[in-house]
């Protein structure tokens, strides 16, 4: 199974499911123990490495066309100012992304989290859990948020982010 993955500020990935379900897309959010929220989209393997990495370059420059007082698509920290970038260079050959459950290295010791998307709208921010309070967070749940993941069969929609051509 591989996936297609963007990060996106705490609070704002409602706006990323909306377009990812707008595809046919189901997705699965975990907080990444840090700032931002990162949207894991299961995807059975059918595309090498560049067709990924094009696939969330393209729907992340759409989310700042749309939306570009909100959103850029350019990692320059300097164009950052106000904005949300939308990651997606996690997407290509040899990048780097938190794996669920991972530590952080950071105060704390915080953790990537999955949540449900129920849950992740009654997060207070995206590093809910660290490593003293895990073990009785997994206790209090009542379900697996990612139950399913694994179950998705779905391949990247090209023609609809092209607009039906």
């Amino acid at each position: 199974m591989g996936n297609v993955s963007f990060v996106t500020a705490f609070g704002e990935d409602r706006d990323m499911k909306k377009r990812l379900d707008a595809l046919g897309l189901e997705s699965f959010p975990m907080a990444t123990g840090g700032k931002g929220i990162h949207v894991v989209v299961p995807l059975k393997p059918h595309y090498e490495w560049p067709d990924v990495k094009a696939f969330a370059e393209a729907l992340a420059r759409s989310v700042a066309a749309d939306e570009p007082d909100r959103f850029l698509a350019v990692a320059s920290k300097a164009k950052r100012q106000g904005k949300i970038f939308i990651d997606y260079l996690r997407n290509g050959r040899g990048a780097t992304a938190i794996a669920p459950f991972s530590t952080r290295a950071r105060k704390g010791a915080p953790i990537a989290w999955p949540v449900s998307w129920s849950e992740l709208g009654k997060l207070e921010n995206a590093h809910p859990v660290a490593v003293g309070t895990a073990l009785a967070a997994l206790k209090r749940r009542r379900k697996d948020p990612w139950a399913g993941y694994f179950d998705v069969d779905q391949v990247l929609p090209l023609k609809k982010l092209r607009g039906g051509r």
